[in-house]
């Protein structure tokens, strides 16, 4: 075992911190896939709420219903921009497990990584605020329908 290695393995009693969470680089992809798909469906089902707003539109344009119909597809672009900054992390920290691969392949799928626990957060994050922004729209909706 290397120095850094063992190091990182060794707990000390005094510390409250706890050593970053450790996955294999399986592990890793999987997450990297399921987030993708997962922001892919998300932005596919945007485009569809975007074409519920425009039913709308045409059959109702008064001014209170046009300030309300705004907040949506504000809220809709925003999201659109949260999946593709997502989008983009996952894709870096899947770049960054392909070269290690690349670079090192014997016994690549026994070593051990960091977590991407920020990344995993950030993903949670978004997919509570976005079931938030789906249900205000769909009660919006059945009031509008």
């Amino acid at each position: 075992m290397l120095p850094h290695q063992q190091q990182q393995n060794q707990t000390n009693p005094m510390s409250t911190t706890t050593a970053p969470a450790r996955k294999r680089i399986g592990e890793l992809h999987f997450d990297h896939m399921e987030w993708i798909n997962a922001l892919k469906f998300y932005k596919d089902e945007i485009g569809i709420f975007e074409h519920r707003l425009e039913d709308i539109v045409r059959l109702n344009n008064k001014q209170e219903i046009m300030a309300e119909l705004e907040h949506f597809q504000n809220q809709f672009i925003r999201e659109k921009e949260v999946i593709d900054e997502l989008r983009h992390d996952i894709k870096q920290q899947e770049n960054l497990l392909e070269k290690e691969a690349k670079d090192h392949p014997v016994a690549i799928d026994h070593r051990y990584f960091t977590d991407h626990s920020e990344l995993r957060e950030r993903f949670a994050t978004f997919e509570r605020l976005y079931r938030e922004l789906k249900v205000e729209f769909q009660r919006w909706l059945a009031q509008r329908m």
